[in-house]
């Protein structure tokens, strides 16, 4: 049986100290209870080190919001994953909707930045989604399958074990709109098939599939209990504590 997961992806908010105010709280209400799932929380480049510090001993895992392909080198204002792991992060946001669509990024950077993490030892979590306009002409299936195809090119069956997808569709992310659960799921379903037709059904059954666009705690049990969402991956509702944590007691 898939472990859910609930990542909280903070974007570009929540200066240091705010950081600080708001992990101690995750904290602490965490204590009250065991969480079932596994929990991940995706801080800003510049509040890693410090957060990770305060995760200690705490069931709470830290990523990053996104990296360079590349080793090192001549790339100002760029990230490596040599740099992510020093500050103590394990998890890697690549291929979300805004860097693909607002900063460009093509599905062949998104697979270099997923081999690249996988061989340093992170684990990505790869973001597909298809756009409002992409929906509304029926082109989600092609969008989904570009994007996975391409995103995987060249992963092996074993090293899929340690990548998790996220099916965000675009024309929900911060704005409000969610997929209902049972068309959610569906396009989760068509994600698994086709990873079973690219490897076998067995890494098609065990693969974690998140959902992301406007989860709230008031829609997270709904789309939790469909059976092909593994988990969410959270923007707004995940800055404050209160509403994280009920999403993650839906999980």
């Amino acid at each position: 049986m898939r472990k859910k997961i609930v990542a909280g992806n903070w974007k570009m908010h929540k200066t240091l100290p705010e950081a600080i105010e708001l992990v101690s709280e995750l904290k602490n209400k965490l204590q009250n209870f065991q969480p079932a799932c596994d929990v991940i929380i995706f801080p800003p480049f510049v509040n890693l080190e410090s957060v990770s510090e305060l995760l200690k001993d705490s069931p709470i895992h830290l990523g990053a919001q996104n990296m360079h392909f590349e080793e090192s080198g001549a790339f100002t204002g760029e990230i490596s994953a040599d740099m992510l792991k020093s500050v103590g992060a394990e998890f890697v946001i690549i291929g979300h909707s805004e860097r693909r669509h607002i900063f460009n990024e093509p599905d062949e950077w998104i697979n270099e930045k997923v081999k690249r993490a996988l061989k340093k030892g992170l684990k990505p979590i790869l973001c597909i989604g298809e756009k409002l306009e992409e929906r509304e002409e029926g082109l989600t299936e092609k969008v989904l399958r570009r994007q996975v195809i391409e995103g995987l090119k060249g992963i092996s069956s074993e090293a899929i074990k340690n990548i998790v997808i996220a099916y965000e569709p675009v024309w929900a992310i911060g704005t409000g709109k969610t997929a209902a659960p049972q068309e959610a799921d569906s396009a989760h379903a068509f994600v698994r098939a086709i990873i079973t037709e690219l490897y076998d059904s067995d890494v098609a059954q065990s693969l974690t599939i998140q959902y992301g666009g406007s989860v709230k705690p008031n829609n997270a049990k709904d789309l939790l209990s469909q059976p092909n969402i593994d988990g969410a991956l959270v923007g707004g509702a995940c800055l404050k504590a209160d509403s994280f944590i009920e999403i993650i007691k839906s999980a």
